[in-house]
């Protein structure tokens, strides 16, 4: 069986369930956020309705504005210069922008990320207009099973359909009208358009028109690699193309004034015809050497070929929604987990570039903001989250596929700006070439706790697969790395030793993410609970991938250097609430009032792994006190935080259902909508501000948060339904555990159903007793005894699936 390939692939459950939530629209919809998303994962397309035309939008991940602003690479300095200066800041600064030297440096380190560039390039837009006086927008249905829009026109007073979808397989989007009775129906489109991105830069080379035929139109963009030093053999480019199956003629239009006008360079008429109307949407790109040479003149549109194309994406969804599937009596829940889990393959495939904040869907400046690019303090890795449980881990290659994009720049830093080994990875990246830190400030720049967190995602694709070839090839490394550097990190002289007062490694200077920055006197910059956390996290990692790897020989002297420091770490930050008792903090000196951004108290559950449901009693007091005490700004919670609280077993649902509700946006994704002020937000503040700036690629995690009420297994052993209702009926299929175990079960009147386990890989199998009390059956065991009580444990074979059932008969 292929990793992340369901159980019984020719299972069509997921398929159905997910066709019960369509995204519907029942009136024209011309907004960029009301629009019916589709997408193979590397194109994306944003279909938009208007009262007088159809629009779709194009995107994809590859094409980006690869220019790159590297200035005063001589003037950053290292990072013992820089710590030298910060550490002559006076305590009494409100501020490190209060020092006019330091200021003036602070602004320099972020003259290159103030560039417009790089940033996602749009691909143009296609339009097909209409008569209104023979044709009316009636709206869309996006049936979310196969990824097909339906748009209901009303044509002579007669109901039709024009079906858009994206070619799975290929980066081609195709347009069928169909009459009433499903059957092809002749064009009632009188226009067809294509229009470059309104907001492409006028410094770099101007569209080309491609024109090859009656029925064909498009154009040809370069993308430069730079506009200053030119390189032609690093130059990119992209290609639109449009083929209809009606004649498109030139022609003119007359004015308000009425004058006669020519229509727009690739704007044509549509001619009349009694063929079957059909359009075929081709968007080329890659190097500029190569695009022109691939753009194809013989692409003729078909409805058969159409039919094709539907055909094999039936297949790819039936098989995407075969990994894994939900079956909900809370119908607002379930819902929430198919419509994200499309939009997460609607959004990335292996092979392509590794989404940026807002994905592959974008036009004008939507999906720009913060160049669209990398965060690595959160937004970055959420998205794949959803990855391991949801049983879709072919889909966290991508993000193996971007720390080996980043790993380069990561080492190349920590050797010339930290005069360390290993890496340390950048807190914003670029899917492009590049040789300096784009944000290389002495606040977020200094966040030391995503290094290890940008390595952790590796580790956890090893423990949900059990692929000691991908620990071996595409882990280790990178992990190697990343423990490199935080042990020359946290031995340097200014980090342990008399001055603090203990034998500890301290974390010294830190940033806890989206707070605080640096600060005079390094107030709040030291032994963050994220920085602690994590680099437990990947300490330990380490460690057992050199036993898995049987490279103790190899690595003896890390692994001596590992287990000293991990043995002394700082205790997590903790401060004595009067009102909520004894609280954990994000940061030693933080006080129970503070409004986060993320939930940055609550780490060490989660991403952490460290605390959960299995937490000694003493310490699970503290973190629901801790819980009780969080406030939350918004924007940066919908998932983090409930994902945590869950892990916890005390995630309201209710409340859950009710903050997604108010972040969804009209098309169905989900914003970063603002929650309360008290942190970085007033009363004058828009709380939906986020909301226009694009598609938040890392809500599509939300099914996460889900799997986690059904089933977890984060210290290795299975808890079925650990925050649930059990008055509320629930299954699901093949879920994935850590230890590649595909979990099936079901909640039914209260009652846990016999539970499927499938093995992958063998080895030993933790399920915690769903059955209190009672003595367990495991069904499929050919030799081996079964370790019962309150957690049973059996040893399984690769291949093999079992059954547990209490012996009681229920």
């Amino acid at each position: 069986m292929l990793q992340g390939m369901p159980l019984q692939a020719e299972d069509s459950v997921g398929m159905q369930t997910a066709a019960r939530y369509p995204i519907v629209m029942d009136k024209p919809a011309p907004g960029f956020f009301e629009g019916a998303l589709l997408g193979n994962g590397g194109m994306g397309v944003v279909v938009t309705t208007r009262p007088d035309a159809v629009c779709l939008h194009f995107g994809h991940n590859n094409v980006w504005d690869i220019r790159v602003t590297e200035n005063h690479q001589d003037k950053i300095g290292t990072f013992a210069e820089v710590f030298r200066k910060a550490s002559l800041l006076p305590d009494s600064l409100p501020s490190i922008h209060h020092d006019k030297e330091f200021s003036d440096y602070l602004s320099l380190t972020a003259d290159n990320y103030r560039s417009p560039y790089p940033r996602p390039f749009p691909c143009g837009t296609l339009l097909l207009g209409f008569d209104r006086r023979e044709v009316e927008l009636l709206g869309y249905s996006l049936d979310i099973s196969d990824g097909v829009c339906h748009i209901s026109l009303s044509v002579g007073g007669e109901r039709h359909e024009l079906l858009v979808y994206t070619d799975m397989e290929k980066d081609e989007a195709w347009l069928v009208l169909t009459d009433g009775q499903g059957r092809p129906a002749a064009s009632c489109f009188n226009r067809l358009r294509v229009i470059p991105d309104p907001s492409t830069p006028g410094d770099i080379p101007r569209y080309r028109v491609w024109e090859s035929g009656e029925n064909r139109l498009g154009f040809y963009q370069e993308l430069p690699y730079s506009t200053v030093q030119p390189r032609p053999e690093k130059d990119k480019a992209f290609a639109l193309q449009v083929y209809a199956s009606q004649r498109l003629e030139r022609g003119q239009r007359t004015t308000t004034l009425g004058i006669k006008e020519n229509l727009a360079d690739m704007e044509r008429y549509v001619s009349s015809s009694w063929e079957p109307f059909c359009v075929r949407v081709a968007l080329r790109e890659g190097m500029a050497t190569e695009v022109q040479g691939r753009m194809v003149r013989d692409l003729e549109p078909s409805v058969e070929e159409a039919r094709k194309s539907e055909e094999r994406n039936r297949d790819v969804w039936k098989r995407y929604w075969g990994c894994s599937s939900v079956s909900l009596a809370d119908k607002d829940l379930e819902e929430i987990w198919y419509r994200n889990l499309y939009f997460f393959n609607c959004a990335l495939r292996p092979g392509a570039t590794c989404p940026g904040i807002f994905a592959n869907w974008s036009y004008g400046n939507i999906g720009t903001a913060w160049h669209g690019d990398y965060h690595l303090n959160y937004n970055t890795q959420q998205p794949f989250w959803v990855t391991f449980s949801s049983n879709h881990l072919d889909k966290n290659l991508v993000y193996a596929d971007l720390v080996d994009h980043l790993l380069p720049v990561s080492r190349k830093w920590a050797k010339e700006y930290y005069g360390m080994r290993g890496a340390f990875f950048p807190h914003s990246a670029y899917p492009v070439e590049m040789n300096l830190h784009p944000y290389p400030v002495p606040d977020w720049g200094w966040e030391v706790f995503e290094t290890p967190w940008m390595v952790q995602g590796l580790w956890w694709h090893y423990l949900y697969s059990g692929d000691t070839d991908f620990l071996r090839r595409r882990a280790f490394v990178p992990i190697r790395d990343a423990v490199l550097f935080l042990t020359d990190y946290m031995t340097r002289k200014e980090a342990h030793g008399e001055e603090w007062g203990d034998d500890r490694y301290h974390i010294f200077p830190s940033v806890p993410p989206e707070l605080y920055g640096l600060q005079p006197g390094f107030k709040f910059n030291y032994d963050t609970q994220i920085d602690l956390a994590l680099a437990k996290f990947v300490f330990k990692a380490y460690l057992e991938a050199v036993e898995i790897l049987d490279l103790r020989k190899e690595e003896r002297n890390l692994v001596r250097d590992v287990r000293h420091v991990l043995g002394r770490m700082p205790d997590y930050p903790m401060y004595e609430s009067e009102k909520y008792g004894r609280i954990y903090v994000s940061v030693p000196g933080e006080r129970d009032e503070i409004v986060y951004n993320v939930p940055a108290n609550l780490t060490h559950v989660f991403p952490g792994e460290e605390y959960g449901l299995s937490a000694p009693d003493s310490i699970r007091q503290w973190l629901l006190n801790t819980c009780r005490a969080h406030q939350n700004e918004g924007g940066n919670d919908i998932v983090f935080l409930n994902l945590q609280k869950s892990r916890l077993g005390i995630l309201d649902l209710e409340a859950f259902k009710r903050q997604v509700r108010y972040a969804t946006l009209p098309g169905g994704t989900v914003t970063d909508a603002v929650l309360q002020i008290g942190g970085r937000y007033n009363d004058l503040t828009d709380y939906m501000y986020m909301g226009g700036m694009g598609v938040w690629f890392e809500n599509f995690a939300l099914p996460a948060v889900i799997n986690e009420c059904l089933m977890q297994s984060y210290d290795g052993q299975i808890r079925l339904f650990p925050n649930w209702d059990k008055a509320s009926d629930a299954s699901f299929r093949t879920l994935r555990a850590r230890g590649a175990f595909l979990v099936s079960a079901s909640l039914r009147d209260g009652e846990v159903q016999p539970v499927e386990v499938y093995s992958e890989r063998g080895g030993i199998c933790r399920v915690r007793n769903p059955w209190p009390g009672c003595r367990v059956q495991v069904e499929g065991l050919v030799r081996g005894n079964v370790k019962e009580g309150a957690e049973i444990t059996f040893r399984t074979e690769s291949g093999k699936t079992y059954i547990l059932r209490p012996l009681d008969g229920r």
